[in-house]
């Protein structure tokens, strides 16, 4: 685990954000906030030149992410967050991109459905869905990436691709997650130890989520919390969470179970940042230092089979 210390640069930012945060923390969210929280992801600069195209993998509908200059034989699937309830592909096409163009790589991003609407387990049954698309369609070099909720169906994804590796399933490089949401039992020491510092997020307003996507079901199914999925023959993870934030121990808690089991993993938490801080570029140094941290693992990654493969790998639009 690294820690990363809050800069002099953002402490005043942060400061600010908190006291902005502040007044709506722990009002329930539900369908109706659904404008709001795009509007306030939808925000992230936008990369330059990312060309971006409505289609349908594996039966899912989403968009295509396409930076200028892309890698020609990988591909990137990007999984939004908002609790299950919340967020859309359309929403985090900015915030995808981002990270798109850095590694130079096309990302697909699914619209999977929401709850209530849609309970569990149809966010991560089109997660699995969209990723089996891709391979379908010829992709083998593929790494993902999700955040908060999304991360949590990232971790979810990895250990249900490992579990049917036997079968010939084609598993990601690696995997990257920011503020992973693993536990929708909501056992974490967090829920307590940061219930004050969090600006953003109580317990109560994850556990309403948590009730709107599982409707009654068991929330220690590993296909709704990856903390409690089998870790065994997981591909290489980087874990990016705030250190104030309720869902810290969901992300600590999982790195250490996937260490013990043998996963190549790296958690990096950052001082005095809140939940999913990296969408706010242009906003925090940090969140700029972070995406810059996950382009690298992700490059590294695709890079790591290129060279065993082959002496190079041509980019499309070089």
């Amino acid at each position: 685990m690294t820690i990363q210390p809050l800069s002099p640069e953002d402490a005043p930012a942060v400061a600010a954000m908190r006291q902005a945060a502040l007044a709506h923390k722990g009002e329930p969210l539900g369908p109706e906030a659904r404008p709001m929280f795009d509007a306030m992801i939808a925000a992230t600069p936008a990369a330059p030149d990312v060309r971006v195209e409505a289609a349908t993998v594996g039966g899912i509908a989403g968009f295509w992410l396409r930076p200028a200059i892309a890698r020609a034989d990988a591909h990137m699937l990007y999984i939004h967050g908002g609790g299950y309830v919340l967020g859309s592909a359309e929403a985090v096409i900015h915030f995808a991109g981002q990270i798109a163009a850095r590694v130079s790589v096309d990302a697909f991003v699914p619209e999977y459905r929401l709850a209530p609407e849609h309970p569990f387990p149809a966010a991560i049954d089109d997660a699995v869905a969209a990723y089996r698309g891709l391979v379908a369609e010829g992709a083998e070099r593929i790494v993902v990436v999700g955040d908060s909720a999304g991360g949590g169906l990232t971790l979810a994804l990895l250990s249900i691709l490992a579990a049917d590796r036997a079968k010939g399933t084609v598993l990601p490089l690696g995997a990257a997650v920011m503020s992973p949401w693993t536990d929708l039992a909501l056992t974490g020491e967090s829920y307590e130890t940061r219930a004050e510092a969090d600006p953003i997020f109580t317990r109560g307003v994850l556990q309403g989520f948590a009730d709107m996507y599982l409707q009654g079901q068991d929330p220690t199914n590993p296909k709704a919390s990856p903390l409690h999925a089998r870790f065994d023959g997981l591909p290489p993870v980087r874990i990016d969470v705030g250190d104030n934030e309720v869902l810290l121990a969901d992300s600590v808690r999982y790195a250490d179970r996937a260490r013990a089991a043998g996963v190549d993993v790296m958690l990096s938490v950052w001082e005095g940042m809140p939940h999913v801080f990296q969408s706010s570029l242009g906003q925090f140094l940090a969140a700029e230092q972070s995406v810059n941290a996950i382009s690298d693992f992700l490059r590294q990654r695709l890079d790591a089979l290129a060279d065993a493969a082959a002496p190079s790998i041509p980019l499309k639009g070089a």
